[in-house]
């Protein structure tokens, strides 16, 4: 493209993200630049948030072009905007709501900015009927000191914390290799095995399973594989595809995790032996840049490979390309994915509990604590959302189940688990509560017909919506739970169930996640009880 900006240019743009030492500048679809915090102020800049605020439009002047137009230098100081500073005095240091005595029940009269009716948010917290003790933004005092943390990468683990920003830094070529990688299993496969476990495979799912919906109509189907030691499920697998044009995406950093390992062996040597050198084509490593041991495997036979980032975890990495090459080839926009993450990435950068909804439900978990609940069930009411339960329950259990600390991330889908675990949730011991993930607006509905003779005696939903009389049985079990049963209901609304949503949903839970286990003060980032089993099993399998 070229470059249609010039030094000393006044241009308009968007606030897209603040660092400690920047802001993040979007000038039009592919353009963006970078105001360094030298070029904020000629007075002494303490803190950036004084002087611009994410997802404000901003009047910029280019001082250098020379690095394209991902890169562009801004400049704000260059246009001597005096009525900045007068914002330190006016805006940013009025106070905060003030602070109720009446506990929660009137909350969205508190927080009327993010509580069920702020317009701009795509997620929505509403805590009417979380029976909350106390006053979340009692909190905003440490939630300012541990945001400062990461954002400047100050806390336990900050070498993890490229996701922080990963929506500005990403690889946008190999973004481009990943389309076209995706497009070319479109066209050679009817299978797409996607082999990995834990983070290398649950985000991809929860994505797919979300976005198109269970028993969804595509001409590519996605088996995942090396996620367990099951013969009877490896050996099925292989029987199944062995009449069909397969590709495969072996996931893994290190290339020692023994399930994907075993079981890409048994693939590798299933697809040379059906396309003999061609099978080269057919096969995709995502893996670290330069060590491990898949790598130089991957290098030796010339696979394509893609990177998995040194600075995010797997459990993290749906957003690298671990989730969106397998999201890519099942059909998803991957461009739409990430500008949910963009948004959510501007969004959630504001330590204003009155602002943030990630924060303040971050908030409400350790408040649930002190009220002497230790598990966190989250609950859904589609079929297919039942992986982006398994990749939370990953996310938070891995995180902060830590120092004999943390919530136990448990899920349930209602309405068919209330015919299980509804009566434990209704009447059993007070240790839990709900975190209940809403999709507004359904994929598909249809209404019910009628039936002359009414047999069933179901006249009584003639020309009602099926996500209608889902609502009411959502309703009608908040009631029951919250009322009767005295269990706290904390309520995510997610719009719609699409790739721009997903995106923001996973920073949503991201940033959640850090603030969350940080007020543990616990490391997010690591999850060394998980090589004790490793050490045992080795020991038994004989691996010296």
């Amino acid at each position: 493209m070229k470059n249609k900006f010039r030094n000393g240019q006044i241009v308009e743009g968007v606030i897209t993200g603040v660092q400690p030492y920047g802001a993040f500048v979007s000038l039009s679809e592919d353009v963006s630049g970078l105001i360094h915090i030298s070029e904020i102020s000629d007075d002494y800049v303490r803190d950036i948030n004084y002087y611009v605020r994410q997802g404000e439009k901003i009047i910029v002047k280019i001082i250098d072009t020379s690095d394209g137009n991902q890169h562009l230098r801004l400049s704000l100081k260059a246009l001597n905007y005096s009525s900045r500073k007068q914002r330190i005095n006016e805006e940013y240091k009025r106070p905060l709501v003030p602070k109720s005595n009446l506990g929660f029940s009137t909350l969205e009269q508190v927080l009327p900015t993010w509580v069920k009716g702020r317009k701009d948010a795509m997620i929505k917290v509403d805590l009417s009927h979380a029976l909350l003790e106390g006053n979340v933004l009692d909190y905003q005092e440490e939630v300012n000191r541990i945001h400062a943390m990461i954002h400047g990468k100050t806390g336990k683990g900050s070498d993890y914390l490229g996701w922080v920003d990963w929506a500005e830094t990403f690889d946008k070529d190999e973004f481009n290799r990943i389309k076209a990688s995706a497009k070319k299993i479109r066209e050679q496969a009817d299978v797409l095995l996607v082999c990995g476990i834990g983070g290398s495979y649950l985000g991809a799912r929860a994505a797919i399973e979300m976005i198109q919906g269970t028993y969804y109509n595509d001409d590519l189907e996605v088996i995942y594989v090396g996620n367990t030691f099951s013969s009877t499920s490896i050996v099925r697998i292989l029987d199944y595809i062995k009449d069909k044009d397969v590709a495969c995406n072996v996931i893994s950093k290190s290339g020692t995790t023994t399930e994907t390992s075993l079981a890409f062996r048994l693939i590798r040597q299933f697809m040379e032996e059906k396309y003999g050198d061609q099978s080269v084509d057919r096969i995709y490593v995502t893996t670290d840049k330069e060590t491990g041991l898949l790598k130089p495997f991957a290098d030796k036979k010339g696979y394509e490979t893609f990177v998995i980032p040194d600075d995010i975890g797997g459990r993290f990495s749906v957003i690298t390309p671990v989730g969106l090459l397998p999201i890519a080839a099942a059909g998803i926009d991957i461009d739409e994915m990430m500008n949910g993450i963009k948004k959510a990435t501007a969004d959630f950068n504001n330590p204003n509990l009155e602002e943030n909804p990630a924060y303040v439900y971050a908030v409400v978990r350790r408040m649930m604590e002190k009220q002497g609940k230790d598990v966190e069930m989250f609950v859904s009411y589609e079929p297919h959302l039942l992986f982006l339960a398994e990749w939370w329950k990953q996310l938070f259990g891995e995180s902060e189940g830590k120092e004999e600390k943390g919530l136990l991330p448990a899920s349930v889908n209602f309405s068919t688990d209330l015919h299980s675990m509804g009566q434990f949730v209704q009447d059993g011991k007070k240790i839990l509560f709900e975190t209940v993930v809403l999709v507004d607006e359904p994929m598909e509905d249809m209404n019910v017909p009628s039936d002359k003779d009414d047999l069933d005696e179901l006249n009584y939903l003639e020309g009602k919506s099926l996500h209608w009389i889902n609502e009411q049985a959502f309703k009608g079990t908040l009631e029951a739970h919250e009322v009767t049963g005295n269990v706290p209901n904390v309520l995510l609304h997610i719009p719609k169930a699409d790739a721009y949503n997903f995106g923001y949903t996973v920073m949503f839970f991201f940033k959640a996640l850090a603030m969350s286990v940080y007020m543990l003060d616990v490391n997010p980032f690591d999850q060394p009880g998980v090589e004790v089993y490793k050490k045992n099993m080795f020991r038994l399998l004989g691996k010296k």
